[in-house]
């Protein structure tokens, strides 16, 4: 895509906030006029197609619109029929990454206890969502009720978290790890960390292979663009 406009600016829409290029409305690929329940949220994707390809006529990555295309999933995609997002999200709770603990070496082990039990201990705290700890990688089966809990904390969240989460949760691996980065518990750098800690230790013990740090570089991109569309979903508070 070409770059076709000068200025893209956030601007109020009815019930909502939109962008204009130009003064015309952005339109998402599907034809939908964008429409989105923040400012903060208009106005990060506004940023994204002002500095989209530099200048007028120059080429546009779609790799430069990450908000966009995320916004564009929770509009087109998530928001017509939710629960297929929360369905397919679910899915991730009953074979959770923290659940799932290395037998040797016992270096890993431990650091896996330490630094994954205390998520797990939230979840079932804070989501009423015990999950069932395991050695190896034989799938064990997860309370029903637990479950159940996971996918009540994802069906209370908006189109937009749950797009997000769309690209967070797949990227660790975790169900448990995503909603905790959706209400705060950690950040996108732990989220990331924790998610790899399997792999941080590897490189440590073998050092580091190009391949692999590319991947961790993409989950952590990944990670980052899905915490900070989280954060901008947030009502804005009034003065």
């Amino acid at each position: 895509m070409r770059r076709f406009w000068e200025r893209a600016e956030a601007v109020p829409r009815e019930g909502g906030w939109g962008v204009a290029l130009d003064g015309r409305a952005l339109r998402l690929p599907s034809g939908t006029t964008l429409s989105v329940p923040t400012r903060a949220l208009a106005e990060a994707i506004a940023e994204e197609w002002q500095a989209a390809g530099g200048a007028k006529g120059a080429e546009v990555r779609l790799a430069a619109l990450g908000v966009t295309r995320v916004i564009a999933t929770a509009i087109d995609r998530v928001a017509p029929d939710p629960e297929a997002t929360v369905a397919a999200l679910a899915k991730y709770g009953a074979a959770d990454l923290l659940c799932y603990r290395a037998e040797f070496p016992p270096e890993l082990a431990a650091r896996q206890a330490e630094r994954w039990q205390p998520l797990l201990d939230w979840a079932a705290l804070a989501l009423d969502a015990p999950l069932v700890v395991t050695a190896g990688v034989v799938p064990v089966a997860q309370p029903p009720a637990a479950l159940a809990a996971l996918r009540g904390a994802l069906a209370r969240r908006s189109p937009v978290a749950l797009a997000a989460l769309g690209v967070a949760v797949p990227a660790l691996g975790s169900l448990v790890l995503g909603l905790a980065l959706a209400d705060g518990r950690i950040g996108p750098e732990e989220a990331h960390a924790l998610a790899t800690l399997d792999e941080a230790f590897q490189a440590e013990e073998w050092g580091e292979d190009a391949e692999a740090a590319a991947r961790l570089a993409a989950i952590a991109a990944d990670v980052r663009l899905a915490a900070r569309i989280l954060a901008l979903d947030q009502p804005e508070r009034v003065a």
